[in-house]
């Protein structure tokens, strides 16, 4: 992937819109310090350009329903491309699915699950393991408690390497 040259002001405005969702074109550019056009003026150059894909708001999951949070590891039977296009292809259809990660080592996939309750997950399972979609084996692990969520500190992963 190609990367473009951003500058700290960039990396600033969009720490910014990472942590503050949209923002006005005044609030921005005083977190930022910077004048308020040439602020937005960078802010629409950096979407144009695809660096920000979108804004979403952190729902507060346990004020609207009872849920369950779940991490499932799984391991597919080959690991061939084909088989990993067909296992991704089926998750990206699953709602309950939040959030799989690809992983090297021991597992393929590391996902993210939330259902209303325990039967539902077990149906969800179910249906993957009937899908013929390559799952060798699988872990379960319940969630008991959220103890971090975020994004990465965008100005510590941009920074040039320490010699």
């Amino acid at each position: 992937m190609k990367r473009s040259a951003l500058d700290a002001t960039d990396i600033r405005i969009l720490s910014a819109v990472q942590q503050y969702g949209q923002l006005s074109k005044t609030r921005l550019a005083e977190i930022v310090n910077l004048s308020p056009t040439p602020c937005w003026a960078r802010l629409d150059r950096l979407k144009a350009a695809g660096f920000i894909r979108g804004y979403h708001a952190k729902v507060a999951l346990d004020r609207i329903a009872d849920f369950t949070q779940i991490i499932v590891t799984v391991s597919l039977t080959h690991h061939r491309k084909l088989d990993f296009d067909r296992f991704e292809a089926y998750v990206h259809r699953v709602d309950e699915i939040t959030d799989c990660v690809a992983t090297g080592g021991g597992i393929d996939y590391i996902m993210t699950v939330f259902v209303p309750r325990m039967a539902a997950f077990q149906n969800l399972m179910d249906d993957m393991l009937s899908a013929d979609i390559g799952i060798d084996r699988y872990f379960v692990y319940i969630t008991t408690k959220q103890v971090k969520s975020g994004q990465p500190n965008l100005a510590k992963l941009a920074a040039p390497p320490a010699r």
